[in-house]
């Protein structure tokens, strides 16, 4: 009984204190596991605000992500900087490139086994090295500020970006060489000092830095952002590009069908809309893109030699990219999707030419004799009218018929001049006359 006791109290002097120890409030994980553009950042912001308004004690930034946009980077990170809750960052697969400036500013890294973090030259939309001095030289000095701020190896940040930098790793035995950018695994991180901590969930980051993992909370996407993920895919939005070029360009150009311009004008709301709530894209976009259109449409109507056309191209076109993510990525989505649209619309015009909007400029009313209508005047009337020939007919000549000089010819025999004739028939323009035997 008294071991029971003294083990009772062994238990409230030692281990109460133990499991008191937890800081307090929430943690509030935040999913970082695509590429880093607009819609991003608008997620995280929301996801920094939620913890605000839940007085979490601790941010958990889930990081798998190939980089992104520089400028909305920096935004990020100023954010994840701004905190008034600490942030850490769990890599729970790649922090590449520009996902790796984020991890650096947060106050605390950890990486699960896998894991790798750097590689963060500044690339264009085709993956290829930008040499610019100026831009590079800015992004070297941002990602050794955000290493230098934990007190982290600034040399080594520097060399994640720079390809012409020779950097010395002793302590994982490497060298970076020209030509070579730094990428880290998790146990070099680890050893270098670019890791705090080696973690395969949020909870074990949450439980290393003293929070309970049973206050763990996840953020989700809404159920609007969950769609304009889905429609800012390059591949929807290419589809979503080429269904609302060929149905705008098939009522514009065959119109009398109605579907058509339905499902394009559906295809670039849905594009644009996307664009919208994923915080890629302003109202601006939207304003751009109705100019255009408007523009193209006036162009069918108004002659302005091209100019009005030229103009509302590039309106659609700067609406297009400004509601895209990526201006490389905008710009092909928008060839490819172009030129399917006009192939189709151009099968469609040959199938439906009757409907095509150039009917309308070409005259297709006929006025033939039978209609009243004739370019020449025939001498009907004429017909069993009685004259005198005025010329010798040899066989045309002239005759008065009706106190009229008419151009007449006969059927072959020569009349001479005063004789009575009489109009036989008439031919067109050809008055036949034959003489009045007496």
């Amino acid at each position: 009984m008294m071991a029971v006791v003294l083990l009772a109290m062994f238990s409230a002097l030692f281990l109460a204190p133990t499991a008191q120890a937890a800081k307090s409030g929430a943690v509030y994980v935040i999913p970082v596991d695509q590429p880093i553009e607009r819609g991003l950042h608008k997620f995280m912001e929301r996801g920094f605000k939620e913890a605000g308004e839940m007085e979490a004690g601790l941010i958990v930034l889930q990081i798998n992500t190939p980089g992104g946009l520089v400028q909305t980077t920096k935004e990020i990170g100023d954010m994840i900087q701004n905190s008034s809750i600490p942030v850490a960052a769990f890599i729970h697969g790649d922090a590449a490139s520009a996902g790796s400036y984020i991890a650096l500013t947060a106050d605390h890294i950890a990486m699960s086994p896998g894991s790798t973090i750097g590689a963060a030259a500044l690339v264009d939309a085709s993956n290829n090295y930008i040499e610019d001095p100026k831009a590079v030289a800015t992004w070297k000095a941002n990602m050794q500020a955000a290493a230098e701020k934990n007190d982290r190896n600034g040399e080594i940040a520097q060399g994640m970006t720079d390809l012409n930098m020779v950097v010395e790793m002793p302590e994982i035995n490497k060298t970076k060489q020209q030509g070579q950018v730094i990428s880290l695994t998790a146990n070099e991180a680890l050893k270098v000092g670019y890791a705090d901590k080696i973690a395969s969930t949020p909870a074990e980051v949450a439980a290393w830095l003293e929070y309970s993992s049973d206050n763990l909370f996840v953020m989700e996407q809404t159920t609007f952002e969950k769609i304009s993920t889905f429609l800012t895919h390059p591949v929807v939005s290419t589809i979503l590009l080429f269904l609302g070029i060929a149905g705008i360009l098939i009522e514009l150009f065959v119109p009398g069908f109605g579907v058509p311009g339905i499902v394009g004008v559906i295809s670039f709301a849905l594009y644009f809309g996307g664009s919208y709530v994923a915080g890629i894209g302003g109202s601006e976009t939207w304003f751009l893109f109705i100019i255009g259109l408007a523009l193209l449409i006036a162009e069918l109507f108004v002659p302005s030699f091209g100019i009005l056309g030229i103009l509302g191209s590039v309106s659609l076109i700067a609406g297009v990219v400004r509601a895209a993510y990526d201006t490389g990525t905008a710009l092909f989505s928008l060839g490819i999707a172009a030129a399917a649209a006009i192939a189709v619309v151009i099968i469609v015009a040959i199938i439906f030419k009757e409907r095509g909007i150039w009917n309308r400029f070409i005259l297709r009313d006929s006025m033939t004799a039978e209609q009243g209508y004739s370019s020449i005047r025939t001498r009907e009337d004429l017909i069993g009218k009685n004259g005198i020939s005025l010329t010798t007919l040899r066989p045309a000549g002239t005759a008065v018929i009706d106190g009229e000089n008419v151009d007449v010819v006969t059927e072959g025999s020569f009349i001479a001049a005063n004789e009575q004739i009489t109009v036989h028939k008439v031919e067109g323009t050809r008055v036949v006359v034959k003489r009045i035997n007496l």
